[in-house]
């Protein structure tokens, strides 16, 4: 998303998006070939930023809270912190654009935050940043499998491509060492960011197709209205948060980390990428996941993660499915 997450002056339409066919309410704009303006690409670059540091984050927020926790802390603090903007735009949202908010909110935003803690738990916060590139795959698969959308040959290549790199990661790269908040490392949790990503792909197109025309921070403040009750009543009436905080040595500065990733990660990133998202295509506002390993790697490297040449080998062949993806017609 994530968590988050979450231009272009082209009105081009991605290879993906949401699970229902577009309406002749809403027609689908023609894909343009427009090249990226200079504030496209600066919001890219800030959001591989502030997105690439969120694995860390999370790792550190695990040392404390569990991964259940976690999610609902990080959604509840990103509620709140835009329930100001949510109560100004309530009103002015028109009732069918609720449930496509609820939808992306959902699978885009709340199960997300929990699929990658749970992650994490046994999986080096740089290769869960690795594999959020997947977002850009899905992306594409969701759009050709629930919104009509051309999949040729060369983007049959590239999801084929970004799904043999998960496989060399889960299979041979391993988790990437034991420098984990449990202090074990499990491949397999990589499935939970797999799953995270297909939820990423479904969001980020019914936010194109279902959400366009809507300011990206009325997108952001109201999905997180409507899931971040619910979050924060399990937060605080089923988990041990609030008698962790106050007896549990370092839980304060854990919750200083989930704080700083729902803030920055969850609440300022989704705004940014709901704008980019409007601004451009789906597709070039998933691919912050270029550079987003990069800096998820390296924070990772200096926190004692292991990284090998099968994790190496992985990323490239995902990040090549990538970018045959973005650049295939």
């Amino acid at each position: 998303m994530s968590d988050d997450p979450l231009t272009s002056p082209s009105t081009a339409v991605p290879p993906a998006a949401a699970a229902v066919p577009p309406t002749p309410a809403a027609p689908v704009p023609l894909a343009t070939a427009e090249a990226p303006s200079l504030v496209a690409w600066g919001l890219l670059i800030v959001l591989a930023c502030i997105w690439g540091t969120s694995f860390i984050l999370m790792k550190k927020g695990l040392v404390v809270f569990s991964a259940l926790e976690l999610g609902a802390i990080r959604v509840s603090v990103a509620s709140l912190l835009l329930l100001p903007f949510a109560a100004g735009h309530v009103r002015k949202i028109e009732a069918g654009r609720f449930k496509w908010l609820v939808l992306s909110g959902v699978v885009g935003t709340l199960i997300p935050a929990f699929l990658f803690a749970y992650a994490e738990t046994k999986l080096a916060s740089g290769l869960a940043g690795v594999l959020n590139a997947l977002t850009a795959v899905f992306t594409l698969l969701v759009g050709a499998l629930l919104f009509g959308q051309r999949l040729t040959g060369l983007r049959v290549l590239g999801i084929a491509l970004g799904l043999a790199g998960t496989v060399v990661l889960i299979l041979l790269g391993g988790s990437g060492g034991e420098a984990t908040p449990t202090g074990e490392g499990n491949a397999w949790y990589g499935l939970y960011i797999v799953l995270a990503t297909i939820g990423y792909g479904v969001s980020v197109n019914v936010i194109k197709y279902r959400l366009q025309g809507l300011a990206p921070v009325a997108v952001t403040s109201l999905l997180l209205l409507l899931i971040g009750g619910p979050a924060l009543a399990y937060l605080l009436l089923g988990t041990a948060f609030l008698h962790k905080l106050s007896t549990t040595a370092g839980a304060w500065t854990a919750f200083g980390y989930i704080a700083l990733l729902a803030t920055m990660s969850t609440a300022v990133a989704m705004v940014l990428f709901n704008k980019l998202i409007q601004q451009s295509t789906a597709l070039f506002a998933s691919s912050s996941t270029y550079l987003i390993p990069i800096v998820a790697l390296a924070l990772g490297a200096l926190d004692g993660e292991a990284f090998n040449l099968w994790h190496l080998l992985g990323m490239l062949i995902i990040l090549a499915g990538v970018l045959i993806v973005h650049r295939a017609k």
